[in-house]
């Protein structure tokens, strides 16, 4: 401890022992006192917290890594291809939670799914959109090359919409693109002084 610390820390002492007065003050709060200034060491400095999404990328990551090395034959990830990403996620189908209504089951459409219904339970749209993005990201972050990222590639992107578009339509819900407005530009006075 420093000498200007250690003089500090006793005339704070002294002033307090002068406010409380030493032969009134209980020996416990003496104690407490004297407890607030003797020297703690500090806290070693932990690393921060892994957030939600950094922690799920790593598991997505993990179990994709483990489904090339269980593919029959075994896949590097240096040869790894969109097809092989589609595999993966239609492979995840199995473990869905969400019913999806085949077109001829007469829940078709309807926005609330029934419990009776012997419709299978897939993977989520948002779900797989979700997982995609993250496994694009923990690929590119493991060295992986942004312009031979399997998970970016137009096979996924389409294999994604049409998973979104047939949940929705089972679901009754319609997604419609969104039109852009065409900008309407006012002519420039300036550009139409030089029309003649």
């Amino acid at each position: 401890m420093s000498a200007a610390i250690a003089a500090a820390a006793a005339a704070a002492l002294r002033s307090q022992r002068n406010s409380i007065g030493t032969t009134s003050a209980p020996a416990a709060a003496r104690s407490d006192l004297h407890q607030s200034f003797m020297y703690h060491p500090p806290m070693m400095l932990l690393p921060p917290a892994v957030s939600r999404y950094e922690s799920q990328k790593r598991q997505d990551w993990s179990a994709f890594q483990q489904y090339l090395r269980d593919h029959r034959p075994p896949l590097v990830l240096s040869r790894c291809s969109g097809a092989h990403v589609l595999e993966f996620l239609k492979y995840l189908d199995q473990f869905g939670k969400t019913k999806v209504h085949a077109e001829g089951c007469p829940l078709f459409g309807c926005p609330q799914p029934s419990p009776a219904c012997p419709c299978p339970l897939r993977q989520a749209w948002g779900s797989l959109d979700a997982l995609v993005g993250r496994l694009r990201a923990a690929f590119e972050e493991s060295g992986g090359d942004p312009e031979t990222n399997p998970f970016g590639t137009r096979a996924v992107r389409l294999y994604l919409r049409e998973v979104r578009d047939a949940q929705a339509k089972a679901r009754g819900i319609v997604y419609e693109k969104k039109k852009r407005k065409k900008q309407y530009e006012e002519p420039r006075p300036d550009a139409m002084m030089f029309q003649h």
